[in-house]
């Protein structure tokens, strides 16, 4: 079986537990894909009984990826972040505005042209979010990141990456200059799910994040976040 919803479902998987290391609930999966539960339920079924099987499905349980179903979540996540860059670097396109576009490319690029825009960018390791593109061989590159929001008052980071879920916020932190590569320090952290009140290396205004923007970034705590990606423009 192959087809755009297969991929759709097992990028989901990967993405949802864990880089594909663990199981991907029905429900996550439904809200993630927004299909009802009972199509879920269905797919994972038929999914787990391909030959060879994509997924290992058990009720009540959720699914994981096999070997195969997880070495083709990855070749459709490099696609897709490939296209992100591609779009971002070569055709202009702000950072907002690349994922729904490489969501309806990421099925139809050859192995053939995957190439040739990995070749044209320099074979990079980051998209434009700072999310890590797999490499040819299914590795990815590692960094030791952890959530914004579990940042100790007066620490600093950089920021690693972004989620690119929410165009509305990825265009708010371009505005705040909270990119991937940005140093930051947490000056302080408001009571009662406050706001958190971030300094930004070069910049004299702070900045003051509430939870759900927090929530989408991610760092590497006093560190270097490693790959640069490039600028949210």
């Amino acid at each position: 079986m192959a087809s755009e919803a297969v991929d759709d479902y097992l990028k989901a998987i990967f993405e949802l537990a864990g880089d594909g290391s663990g199981r991907a609930s029905t429900a996550s999966l439904a809200k993630r894909l927004s299909v009802a539960p009972a199509s879920v339920t269905g797919m994972l079924r038929k999914l787990s009984e391909d030959d060879p099987p994509s997924v290992v499905y058990e009720k009540h349980r959720g699914a994981r990826l096999t070997t195969h179903g997880r070495s083709r979540a990855l070749e459709v996540i490099r696609h897709h972040r490939l296209i992100e860059l591609f779009l971002h670097d070569s055709l202009g396109y702000r950072w907002d505005e690349v994922h729904d576009e490489a969501e309806k490319l990421e099925h139809a690029i050859s192995e053939t042209l995957e190439d040739r825009i990995a070749e044209r960018l320099g074979h990079p390791e980051v998209d434009p979010h700072g999310h890590p593109i797999p490499r040819k061989d299914g590795t990815i590159p590692k960094r030791s990141e952890q959530s914004l929001l579990k940042l100790a008052v007066g620490a600093e980071a950089v920021v690693s990456r972004v989620s690119d879920e929410d165009p509305a916020i990825l265009r708010y932190l371009m505005e705040l200059e909270i990119v991937p590569g940005a140093r930051v320090q947490l000056m302080e952290r408001g009571p009662f799910d406050g706001p958190l009140i971030l300094k930004v290396e070069g910049k004299e205004d702070a900045r003051a994040l509430g939870p759900r923007v927090a929530a989408q970034i991610h760092i590497v705590a006093g560190g270097d976040s490693g790959p640069k990606a490039p600028t949210g423009s």
